[in-house]
């Protein structure tokens, strides 16, 4: 977990979509789902505060998490509201009849439009002290507990980012390990700018991690959910970002490539 920056404007914190089943929230980066600690600001001390009617105080952490974003990841999380809804969405989870999408921007120029990346991912042995970090089987000698993980990428944009190439990428995780993503997009050559813990000395400069949960489509029993969020990384709230004159794919057709491959 990267918990050495600032927590940022959780005040940001808002509501995409509320119903008696579920509270679906545009989580900010740098702040915990939740902790032991209750000093800690986290989305269930924000939760808490904003919708005091909704907590359970018989669950540890007084609200179901039915799934879970990074601590530096933002976008949308869904939280369920009673113990029906949650096993609901937690079997979609299971079953993978979800679809999780995320937008990011990563370090370089990714000349392949779209890639997948089906490389096992486990438990990096030399950071079992530390923060918790992971490795592919390429580094098998400490690499353990190794399980399959399938990733979709396709490229949106090409730029540069504060002035040094970068690629903004469309992002479907079929399978659901601890930071996943972050380590398919290092393994791959091409880190999320701004991942302390998986990308380049200069990304420690960088404000953010600019990866986020842009979509998610949970089909299920009692009540489906299909919640989109704006692009967070586009000229107008990241004017680092600096696109080239070539035409961009759109989401929507970058969505229905995803589809067409599963």
């Amino acid at each position: 977990m990267d918990q050495s920056r600032e927590p940022v404007l959780h005040q940001n914190t808002f509501l995409l979509h509320r119903s008696e089943n579920f509270l679906v929230i545009d989580k900010p980066p740098d702040l915990l789902i939740n902790s032991n600690d209750y000093r800690k600001i986290s989305v269930q001390t924000i939760l808490r505060e904003q919708f005091p009617e909704l907590k359970d105080s018989s669950l540890t952490h007084e609200f179901y998490f039915a799934h879970r974003l990074d601590y530096s990841t933002s976008g949308i999380l869904c939280i369920p509201l009673n113990k029906v809804s949650c096993t609901a969405v937690s079997k979609a989870f299971e079953h993978r009849t979800s679809k999780k999408y995320y937008i990011a921007l990563l370090n370089g120029h990714v000349n392949q439009k779209f890639t997948t990346v089906d490389i096992e991912i486990g438990d990096d042995s030399r950071y079992e002290k530390t923060n918790k970090k992971m490795c592919t089987t390429s580094e098998l000698e400490f690499c353990k507990n190794p399980r399959k993980c399938v990733t979709h990428i396709v490229v949106l944009e090409k730029g540069s980012y504060n002035n040094r190439e970068a690629t903004k990428v469309l992002i479907k995780p079929i399978t659901g390990r601890r930071h996943q993503i972050r380590v398919h997009c290092q393994i791959i050559g091409h880190p999320i700018i701004g991942d302390y813990t998986y990308g380049l000395a200069e990304d420690k400069l960088v404000p953010r991690m600019f990866l986020h949960a842009i979509k998610l489509v949970i089909p299920n029993t009692v009540e489906g959910i299909e919640v989109e969020t704006r692009d967070p990384f586009n000229e107008h709230f990241l004017p680092e970002w600096k696109p080239y004159s070539e035409v961009p794919t759109e989401l929507e057709d970058a969505y229905s490539s995803f589809d067409e491959r599963n």
